[in-house]
């Protein structure tokens, strides 16, 4: 394979010359930032953390776990990477069984969803790029799911989270 002679990174953001240490490691064994009955998210690289450059989060669904309907963002994508068991992701067109080591990407504007319709558990990565703060969206999703309509909206679209069963025939 060749490669062009003027590729083209993207611009430096670190002027120093000898690089400093500010790595950051999150043991495998750390307990989830999240539980619930249905799963829990670990907070691997946040908005925060990473200057909103991503935010990487490993998220285990329990079985017949609902997930996530029909949703779509409009300021940041979403890519999913499986790692065990199976999840049934919809790609905007159709369902699709995930399996580990399947990866699904979701650009900006695109339609998704996923759901865990097996009797055992799996887990994924969640990638969203660029980072936001979507730490508050899983802490509070499944109180404010439970006050429902249009508190719930409201609190979707401040996550940059469109959900298709938030808008009336037409408004899609």
């Amino acid at each position: 394979m060749s490669y062009p002679e003027d590729l083209e990174y993207p611009e430096a953001r670190y002027r120093g010359d000898r690089g400093e240490v500010n790595a950051a490691f999150r043991p495998a064994d750390s307990p989830p930032d999240i539980s619930s009955p249905g799963g829990s998210t670990h907070y691997l690289a946040t908005n925060e953390s990473t200057g909103g450059e991503f935010g990487l989060y490993k998220v285990e669904l329990g079985a017949r776990s609902p997930g996530a309907r029909t949703h779509f963002h409009k300021a940041m994508s979403e890519s999913f990477y499986i790692l065990s068991g199976e999840v049934e992701l919809y790609n905007g067109e159709k369902w699709v069984a995930g399996r580990p080591g399947d990866f699904l990407y979701v650009p900006v504007g695109g339609l998704h969803a996923f759901r865990n319709v097996t009797e055992e558990p799996m887990s994924m990565l969640l990638l969203f790029s660029p980072g936001a703060p979507r730490e508050e969206y899983f802490e509070r999703v499944a109180e404010m799911a439970q006050r429902g309509g249009e508190e719930l909206k409201q609190f979707r679209v401040r996550h940059d989270s469109y959900f298709l069963e938030d808008f009336g025939p037409g408004e899609e």
